[in-house]
């Protein structure tokens, strides 16, 4: 009996001290605009702490070609994440970047390549295919675990945020290089609200019946 009664206690500490971190987290709410005032939903909106947090854990993604395309077109990863390029089509394809954030050329290839790529750089990767050249994709590569997409209407809330010193960007499809960004402090317990205006344009609403 004594032993449960010290679980539940242990318990109760743990969940008040989960409680108390919440009630000190800050919260930040980004709005991204085009230079021309209209709303840029699906943005990449990323915060950068001023003294970086190394990931606890090796991190893996993928990006497939199916019918010629690259899925998905748009990738948002940390540094240091090994990426496999599967092929499943029935025709081969030969993937390159010539971007500086990561240089590479998987030659003309059909299934999975052995060795996925390491994005060990920050930027913004652009990804092609020597074969076809309507295929195109983006790996935008940060080096933070706050990161949102925007909303229909342009906005991105990140919460539970740390307290302290960060750099604030966005990033939109199809920029090549990451925005400038903004010196950002956020209090603990605190909503801040930030407006973001890159050089791009708005996508046009998906026609009902269609996939967004």
């Amino acid at each position: 009996m004594s032993q449960r009664i010290g679980l539940q206690s242990a318990l109760c500490v743990l969940l008040a001290s989960l409680s108390c971190v919440a009630g000190h987290a800050a919260t930040l709410r980004v709005l991204v605009e085009n230079t021309k005032g209209a709303a840029l939903a699906d943005s990449v909106v990323y915060l950068t702490p001023v003294v970086p947090i190394a990931p606890t854990a090796s991190l893996h993604a993928k990006i497939d070609q199916q019918h010629k395309t690259f899925v998905p077109r748009v990738s948002v990863v940390q540094v240091g994440t090994a990426i496999s390029f599967p092929n499943s089509d029935n025709i081969r394809h030969s993937i390159y970047s010539f971007s500086p954030a990561k240089i590479f050329d998987l030659k003309l290839y059909s299934g999975t390549p052995s060795t996925p790529v390491v994005f060990d750089k920050t930027g913004v990767v652009v990804l092609g295919c020597n074969i076809h050249d309507q295929m195109i994709a983006w790996v935008l590569v940060i080096n933070t675990p706050y990161t949102l997409r925007t909303d229909a209407e342009g906005m991105a809330t990140l919460a539970n945020l740390p307290a302290g010193d960060y750099v604030l960007r966005a990033w939109h499809e199809p920029m090549s290089e990451e925005a400038p960004g903004e010196p950002l402090h956020l209090e603990a317990a605190a909503t801040a609200t930030h407006t973001l205006r890159l050089d791009a344009e708005a996508q046009p609403a998906p026609m009902a019946g269609m996939a967004p």
